[in-house]
């Protein structure tokens, strides 16, 4: 019963909030470049990630107070342009 409650109540805040899968991608390469090492920590990702998600469902809340937003729409949106940058900066130094 605890696992289908679990279950269950997962599943109502991920349809509510919408999907936050962009801060499980972008989470470990950002911690990974402000701690300066050659791999990200577990504990720098998970901050990293929850400060995201934090400042994400902020930026929702406040930008568009009337309207309220999915927390996954701002999440999409940042990891993709910061994904997106961190390619062609990659791709950029490869090239060189």
């Amino acid at each position: 019963m605890l696992i289908l409650a679990a279950v269950a109540l997962s599943a109502v805040a991920t349809a509510a909030a919408g999907p936050i899968s962009f801060v499980a991608l972008a989470a470990p390469q950002v911690a990974r470049r402000l701690t300066r090492s050659a791999g990200p920590g577990l504990m720098a990702a998970g901050l990293m990630g929850a400060l995201l998600l934090i400042v994400s469902d902020l930026a929702t809340q406040r930008i568009f107070g009337s309207t309220p937003l999915p927390v996954g729409l701002a999440t999409s949106a940042i990891g993709g342009v910061y994904l997106a940058w961190l390619l062609t900066h990659e791709w950029r130094r490869t090239r060189a």
